[in-house]
């Protein structure tokens, strides 16, 4: 079976969109027929999340150019083959303009369920099967030498996220993690993961360097892993607190218990999806902003969210998922 998945530029739509992807290989291998051969066109910026993907046979980065000039690249990279299923959840018209004999397009339409929802009827699936990301020996070894094991517990942090708006303010998470992991804490003791991007070091440093002040193990990794990298170091984490991100929705699909902070954007669409996972939020969400809205230099928009009910939403979480594992 020759299937191309097209799916999203950002990393946690991406993400979002492979319970979709596992779901067709594994309908294909229960049913005794060998792996599909898995081509996946996806934007840049999540393309490194499928390189684990059986059968995979190429990622296709997608590219944004002028007068829809990507779509053409995309076209050429696909058209000499005949595919038996093309998946396409941009919604666009690739799909129609390939040989293939079966095509599934996605047709938005919030119902105000999460945005799985959306994705799962693509294939006409209700409830949407989980995202689930691939990782493979070499991330996990990327994640062992950043990150050794160790006999305390992860406590994994994302404090950046891809607009300034849902970003909790960096001396919020400094704050928390005295509280969980200083003494007396719910998580005391623990290692502290912070992950971010290169670019993102101004606002994940103060949770390092506060985690580093109370004598706590913290690896300075910001920067340092790849994706699939940063997803092994996930799923050994003990408990994520993020913005709403990618990240966030990595660490979900990891099943790590995850705690989402919200604030502009809407956590019945957007929420960490699993049994384990959580949001809290402050007031603010925006059901549309100004016209003129900065998206690169607006001020943080989760400043009513405080440190308490963060570390309230934390503490039952942790408690929760402990209680329920013994």
């Amino acid at each position: 079976m020759e299937l191309l998945f097209i799916t999203s530029t950002r990393i946690g739509d991406a993400v979002l969109s492979t319970g979709l992807l596992d779901h067709l290989i594994a309908t294909e291998t229960a049913a005794g027929r060998p792996a599909p051969r898995v081509t996946v066109a996806v934007g840049a910026p999540a393309a490194p999340l499928f390189a684990g993907v059986p059968g995979l046979v190429r990622v296709l980065p997608i590219v944004k150019r002028p007068r829809a000039g990507h779509w053409r690249d995309l076209w050429r990279a696909t058209i000499g083959t005949r595919w038996d299923l093309v998946v396409d959840l941009r919604g666009s018209a690739i799909a129609w303009l390939l040989r293939a004999r079966h095509r599934r397009v996605l047709s938005r339409h919030e119902d105000g369920r999460h945005k799985l929802y959306e994705l799962a009827r693509t294939l006409d699936l209700d409830p949407p099967p989980a995202p689930r990301i691939w990782t493979r020996p070499e991330d996990h070894a990327a994640a062992l030498a950043a990150f050794p094991e160790g006999s305390q517990p992860i406590l994994a942090l994302a404090p950046a996220a891809n607009w300034v708006g849902k970003q909790w303010p960096a001396e919020r998470f400094a704050e928390l993690v005295g509280r969980l992991a200083g003494p007396g804490g719910v998580m005391a003791g623990a290692r502290v993961a912070v992950i971010a991007a290169h670019h993102e070091r101004p606002q994940a440093e103060p949770a390092l360097a506060a985690a580093r002040a109370a004598g706590l193990e913290a690896p300075d990794i910001i920067g340092t892993l790849p994706l699939l990298g940063v997803q092994a170091l996930l799923e050994r984490a003990a408990l994520f607190i993020g913005n709403d991100s990618g990240l966030m929705h990595m660490a979900a699909a990891a099943g790590a218990p995850t705690l989402g902070l919200f604030g502009p954007t809407p956590d019945e669409l957007y929420a960490p999806w699993g049994a384990h996972c959580r949001v809290v939020r402050g007031a603010g969400f925006l059901e549309s902003f100004p016209e003129n809205y900065d998206w690169e230099n607006s001020p943080s928009l989760m400043d009513k969210l405080s440190v308490d009910a963060a570390e309230a939403a934390a503490c039952d979480l942790w408690t929760g998922f402990k209680e329920a594992a013994s």
